[in-house]
């Protein structure tokens, strides 16, 4: 039986994670004696690797598990969340079966958005919510999010009775309901324990640098989400998400910047991205939509980005 399920250059993608996580012990047993600009310098790159992380490896890791067998699959699920710092099979569930269901969905006749990450949720007269409001508030909500994971150990991070949103998203049959439930609560203790190892480590080390770094990480995640998706239209399946087609971008993020195409296909490969451009999307034009001439993470550079959820709004209100 061959080890990788669809093609052995996920092995860059697993490589990053467990490079990721050695790195980060080896920052934590050599903190002392480092100085400010050495402080600043091991924080920016903690937050660099944890936000491509999130971005692109686990993210393609939610949609296309690497391996072809279920234990290698759910060891690389572990190492995710550890680099992570949140379960990546729990990020499996709100992004594969929230996100991609709803594709950032704007406000409902109930009064919010069916996608929990939608940039519409907190936004106003069918607008994006403002930019600073969506990436603090969905990093901050993070963060206490996992600060309650950690109090979680009293009943072994089960998945609570409270947690109703991710019970809800749990697959409905089993046995693939307890495998993904026992997963999220492995992935859970993986990270915890992982951030409790760090503080013996160093605890000055996992204070001021590590939690600092995955804060600013969330943060960053947040901007990229949202430019992803900023001035696409939502009732359109061919126009609702941002794409950047830059050749040496998508080498370094393995075609992150087919984002239209991947939300067309979510389940296709990283490597097939470019296919799904060419027989979705450029053998049907169907209208107008948004190519970005920077990366997500650079929208804001975008001065002249068309906003065609406005159009469509204005069309739906006439």
């Amino acid at each position: 039986m061959p080890l990788w399920k669809h093609s052995p250059k996920d092995a860059l993608l697993f490589g990053f994670s467990v490079a990721q996580l050695t790195l980060m012990i080896l920052l934590a047993t050599r903190w002392s004696g480092f100085s400010v600009a050495g402080w600043l310098g091991q924080a920016a790159l903690v937050t660099v690797m944890t936000a491509y992380n999130i971005i692109v490896v686990s993210h393609l890791f939610t949609h296309v598990p690497w391996f072809t067998s279920a234990r290698l699959n759910a060891v690389a699920s572990v190492v995710n969340s550890i680099c992570i710092g949140q379960s990546a099979q729990a990020y499996e569930l709100s992004h594969v079966r929230n996100h991609h269901r709803f594709n950032n969905d704007p406000i409902g006749p109930d009064g919010t958005t069916r996608d929990t990450s939608s940039t519409y949720r907190d936004g106003q007269d069918g607008d994006h919510a403002p930019l600073l409001r969506y990436i603090l508030t969905g990093a901050c909500d993070s963060f206490l999010d996992r600060g309650k994971e950690m109090f979680a150990v009293t009943r072994l991070w089960r998945v609570g009775a409270a947690e109703r949103k991710l019970l809800e998203l749990a697959a409905r049959r089993e046995p693939r309901r307890t495998v993904e439930l026992r997963q999220v609560r492995a992935d859970r203790a993986a990270h915890c324990l992982a951030l409790a190892g760090f503080a013996v480590l160093s605890w000055q080390w996992t204070v001021f640098c590590y939690l600092p770094a995955f804060f600013t990480a969330l943060v960053l995640v947040n901007v990229q989400n949202y430019y992803r998706h900023y001035g696409a239209d939502p009732s359109r399946r061919t126009a609702d998400a941002v794409s950047h087609y830059s050749r040496l971008y998508n080498l370094l993020t393995f075609n992150d910047g087919y984002h239209q195409e991947h939300h067309l296909s979510p389940a296709t490969h990283w490597s097939q991205l470019p296919a799904v451009y060419q027989r979705r999307l450029v053998t049907a034009e169907t209208g107008p939509r948004i190519i970005s001439p920077v990366p997500a993470m650079l929208g804001f550079l975008h001065r002249d980005r068309p906003l065609l959820h406005r159009t469509a709004d204005d069309g739906r209100r006439s």
